[in-house]
């Protein structure tokens, strides 16, 4: 376990260097963000414009469980969302393989290649989306046991579709075809896809800890002196965080386009060790998958 988490670790500050190397890779996580909040914005927008929307999903719904319509509305919601995150995460993993393979990658290279999965994108996002309003929908048949059933569906499915996306953007497979294919290499990379999230949480950790340095410092000058002072200091280490949520998400692509690239083909990526890639996969030809 600790070697793993070592090895995770080390396979993060590499991926760091990456991106320190591409800087650019940090604006796709940034227009998923962006994105993101269109997409609710569009939707919660005509809500509070015309109140009688929600009214009338109120009437459509039958005794305690919630009206179809509103299955329907989450599922629009699902896909938009989904389809900007996973277009935007094609892209930085796009740009990723392409800087692992020697080349230099721009932004237009990325959104480029994402376009060109346009189809696969579509066909993920709603398969996603229709994964996502089910489990919701099994949440609502009960309180408890519901939320706890839909939590372990959910784990389950974000594991075994760790590495669709990837899979989506150079395989050029379909949905199906992807999870099939993202279970094939989950069985060689079992311990560095999980406790890889461990290793980039131990780096963000350590990332954060200049920003939470402001807050702190923030809230004792409000004490000692004009509170303006520190409130500017505490709204700078809030935008450090916001820069920092983009940045994590920068690695995590990197990351696990890095995971993938060695998995699916045996090719260590440019930026990263030789030896500790090896080493992190190597142990569980001998332990066995879940040692």
């Amino acid at each position: 376990m600790f070697e793993r988490l070592s090895n995770s670790y080390a396979l993060a500050r590499s991926s760091w260097q990456v991106l320190r190397q591409d800087k650019q890779l940090i604006v796709f996580p940034i227009m998923s963000g962006i994105g993101c909040l269109l997409v609710m914005a569009g939707f919660a927008v005509p809500l509070v414009v015309w109140p009688q929307l929600l009214d009338f999903l109120g009437k459509q719904a039958q005794g305690n469980q919630p009206s179809p319509w509103l299955y329907v509305l989450a599922f629009a919601y699902y896909f938009c969302s989904y389809f900007v995150v996973i277009f935007f995460n094609a892209a930085l993993i796009s740009c990723a393989i392409i800087r692992f393979n020697g080349a230099e990658p721009t932004v237009g290279d990325g959104l480029r290649a994402a376009w060109l999965r346009l189809p696969q994108i579509l066909a993920w996002a709603a398969l996603s989306a229709t994964v996502g309003v089910l489990l919701k929908a099994i949440e609502s048949v009960h309180d408890k046991l519901g939320q706890l059933i839909s939590w372990l569906l959910g784990t389950a499915w974000a594991v075994i579709t760790y590495f669709v996306v990837p899979v989506l953007v150079v395989e050029k497979v379909g949905p199906f075809q992807a999870i099939k294919r993202s279970l094939q290499i989950l069985k060689k990379t079992w311990g560095e896809a999980v406790i890889g999230r461990l290793g980039l949480g131990l780096f963000m950790f350590l990332l954060a800890l200049p920003g939470i340095a402001l807050i702190v410092l923030g809230a004792l000058l409000m004490v000692a002196m004009p509170i303006a002072i520190g409130v500017a200091v505490i709204v700078l280490g809030l935008l450090y965080f916001v820069l920092l949520a983009a940045v994590g998400s920068a690695l995590q692509g990197i990351f696990l386009s890095a995971l993938y690239q060695y998995a699916a083909f045996g090719q260590v990526p440019s930026g990263f060790d030789q030896d500790v890639m090896k080493h992190a996969f190597e142990p569980k030809k001998k332990r066995g998958l879940f040692s």
